[in-house]
């Protein structure tokens, strides 16, 4: 088969490093390229920027907050994307009670360790939820994830949890998606648990849920090969048509 154009999204204060494994697997069927965010404040935003950069028509896979700029992304120009992943992401707005409350506390708590002593710092804080507990001592791993982290800025940390807060609701997006959908999560993701991914499955019309196994928030990352195989099987069951 051709080569497909595909667009991958990290998450918050991630980048390039959350996707090599996937881009070097697909490298015989897919042509793939890593948006950065810059320092934009609004998931609409940042998918503004991702329909500006892509090809004309093209797979999108997106992790963690990238997931939420996907459906930006669909909600905007829907007919420009071939296939859609979403891995360990979410689709619901912030909640306007103390659940809503508590989350941006919490994100400005981080924020605040970001800016007093380093990003990171910050990272070593939030790395501890976000990789399966039998991984915090894999070294090579979370070193990785550090330096990822620190080559982001307090300014953009700031921008993405801004865009995060603010996020709109996604569930009118899900069921009007009709190409090809693969929705995957880390089985023992605490972040973006696999009970919401069960939950976007279902609002989206022919998509398929896949659980990794012993993995995390940070699939991508934890678990490279098994990630990179369900994207292949995405791929080319209907990204290509």
């Amino acid at each position: 088969m051709s080569s497909v154009p595909l667009v991958l999204l990290p998450g918050l204060v991630c980048d390039q490093a959350v996707w090599p494994a996937q881009v070097a697997g697909l490298s015989d069927i897919a042509a793939s390229q890593v948006v950065d965010y810059g320092t934009l404040d609004s998931l609409g935003g940042m998918a503004h920027k991702v329909l500006a950069e892509a090809p004309e028509r093209f797979a999108l896979a997106a992790h963690s907050m990238g997931g939420r700029v996907a459906l930006e992304v669909v909600r905007q120009a829907p007919e420009r994307v071939t296939a859609l992943a979403l891995l360990d992401t979410g689709y619901q707005a912030r909640d306007r009670g103390m659940q809503g409350t508590a989350e941006r506390a919490q994100r400005q708590s981080l924020l605040k360790v970001a800016r007093d002593s380093g990003m990171r710092a910050m990272g070593g804080i939030w790395v501890q939820g976000m990789v399966h507990r039998d991984r915090l001592d894999d070294t090579a791993l979370i070193e990785d994830i550090l330096e990822m982290i620190a080559r982001k800025t307090p300014i953009e940390f700031a921008a993405q949890i801004k865009a995060l807060l603010d996020r709109p609701d996604g569930t009118p997006v899900l069921g009007e998606i009709r190409c090809p959908t693969l929705v995957l999560c880390g089985r023992q993701d605490s972040w973006s648990p696999l009970a919401r991914h069960e939950q976007m499955a279902a609002l989206i019309p022919g998509s398929r849920l896949v659980a990794v196994e012993d993995c995390g928030h940070m699939s991508t990352m934890e678990r490279p090969e098994a990630v990179a195989a369900a994207l292949r099987d995405w791929l080319t069951g209907g990204a290509a048509a």
